[in-house]
């Protein structure tokens, strides 16, 4: 029966993920946003169960991508789509279709992910539920503009740039740590504690809009723990 826990788990992330496009293509952008906070919560628990439980299998491992690329793939491709939408008034009608680039790139960066061994404790290349995550997170800051930047983010040019940025980024070259704790204490964790302390304060001062700066910050900590290790 435990072997069969962390796919239970992936299947919820896939649902979450599904629920998450139903409600993005109704315009209800919002609630989208809470079911891809939903899938990365289960994303991140199947992983953690089955190392808890010791369970793995080939199945296992392709139900995950299979899951990811609903909810972290074709889920901000179609974000995208819609915010293009909303900022595209008198621009090219092919433009809001230019929202789908990340979710091909997020296709090509869970197959690099599923044949590449050196991904085993990191990354390479900015993974697809921190990609979402920041594409979700611009709705909610929509929603709440403390910080004056809906001009910005309902600027087609600018959704259109951040779409080749994230989609660059899934497939770089580019080394990331993994928040994946073989312990709890401090030694060998200290870049991940650290990391988890500055973004919890930044979601606490800036909420939604801290968001994109995470991601921000998890790709600088992770070139400079790079750097210093070179």
């Amino acid at each position: 029966m435990k072997k069969h826990l962390p796919n239970a788990v992936t299947c919820l992330n896939l649902f979450s993920g599904c629920l998450a496009l139903c409600y993005i293509f109704a315009g209800e952008l919002e609630t989208a946003a809470y079911f891809v906070g939903l899938s990365a919560v289960f994303d991140f628990f199947d992983g953690l169960i089955a190392r808890a439980l010791h369970v793995s299998s080939p199945i296992g491992k392709d139900l995950d991508s299979l899951a990811d690329a609903v909810s972290f793939g074709v889920v901000p491709g179609a974000f995208l789509f819609q915010l293009l939408q909303q900022a595209g008034a008198g621009l090219p009608t092919w433009l809001p279709y230019a929202g789908f680039i990340v979710t091909v790139f997020s296709a090509l960066r869970l197959a690099k992910f599923n044949n590449d061994t050196r991904q085993s404790d990191s990354f390479i290349g900015l993974p697809t539920p921190a990609c979402t995550l920041v594409v979700a997170s611009l709705p909610l800051i929509l929603a709440n503009d403390t910080f004056q930047v809906t001009f910005l983010i309902l600027n087609p040019w600018a959704l259109l740039a951040l779409t080749l940025v994230l989609s660059g980024l899934l497939v770089a070259e580019l080394p990331l740590f993994a928040l994946k704790f073989k312990s709890f204490g401090w030694q060998g964790n200290q870049v991940r504690f650290l990391f988890l302390l500055v973004s919890l304060g930044l979601l606490i001062v800036l909420g939604a809009t801290a968001i994109p700066l995470i991601i921000l910050l998890y790709v600088l900590l992770s070139m400079l723990t790079r750097a210093k290790a070179v």
